[in-house]
């Protein structure tokens, strides 16, 4: 769960240090200013309440500065945001995701369909995901992501993983009496471990696929090779 497997993660993470770092400083400083009123005007040390004018100037302090700390927030997070969006654009592979109750398929570009999922290291995966049934949510904690799986609609997103290894997919979206079960794994190999895989997984599909010959021809082939 807290493994950072890209670098996409360390800014999640920064941003979500960000927010919650200015959410608590806010949070002390409010309590700090309001107990400093409360015991600096009560009732016992000040029995005859006293009008009290407006500042120009903390008004102006109270809205500017709350509006600068919002609009740094967004742009921390919109930079995240459109970061993941180049990539999609850049993507050296492609992974259909297809969730159903209680799994994953994942459809590679040589159309074989496996439930595991395998990435290269260093390399932007682009995943397009959908659903068969009900709504689902791919979710890659390792990686900080999490993209609804629709159905009849296909969302992206887009990994460059920074780790080898093994990580958890899940689906955080509650889809049924099984959703606790909807596991499987993403296995993060180098570039090189990954090309022999997929050469294997293509071969391995190819001769599954590959028709039969018919009887006539392989008696022919047979005596062909005799009379050699």
């Amino acid at each position: 769960m807290f493994n950072n497997a890209s670098e996409y993660a360390n800014t999640v993470d920064f941003s979500m240090a960000y927010i919650l770092g200015i959410s608590v400083i806010m949070l002390i400083g409010v309590t700090v200013v309001m107990l400093y009123f409360v015991f600096k005007y009560n009732h016992k040390k000040n029995k005859k309440p006293i009008q009290t004018h407006g500042s120009a100037t903390l008004e102006t302090v109270w809205i500017v500065a709350p509006t600068i700390i919002v609009l740094s927030m967004f742009y921390v997070g919109y930079a995240d945001f459109d970061d993941n969006n180049q990539l999609i654009k850049k993507s050296d592979n492609v992974v259909k995701v297809m969730a159903k109750q209680f799994a994953w398929d994942f459809i590679y570009e040589n159309d074989v369909t496996l439930d595991t999922l395998y990435v290269p290291i260093n390399k932007i995966t682009r995943f397009d995901i959908s659903s068969y049934d009900v709504l689902h949510s791919f979710y890659l904690p390792a990686f900080r992501i999490k993209q609804d799986a629709v159905p009849g609609r296909i969302s992206q997103y887009a990994i460059i993983p920074s780790q080898l290894g093994t990580f958890d997919v899940a689906c955080a979206e509650y889809c049924g009496v099984r959703h606790w079960n909807m596991y499987t794994t993403i296995n993060v190999l180098t570039e090189e471990d990954y090309e022999i895989w997929y050469k294997n997984l293509t071969e391995a599909n190819k001769e599954e696929t590959e028709p039969e010959k018919p009887k006539e021809e392989i008696v022919s082939e047979v005596m062909e090779e005799n009379q050699n």
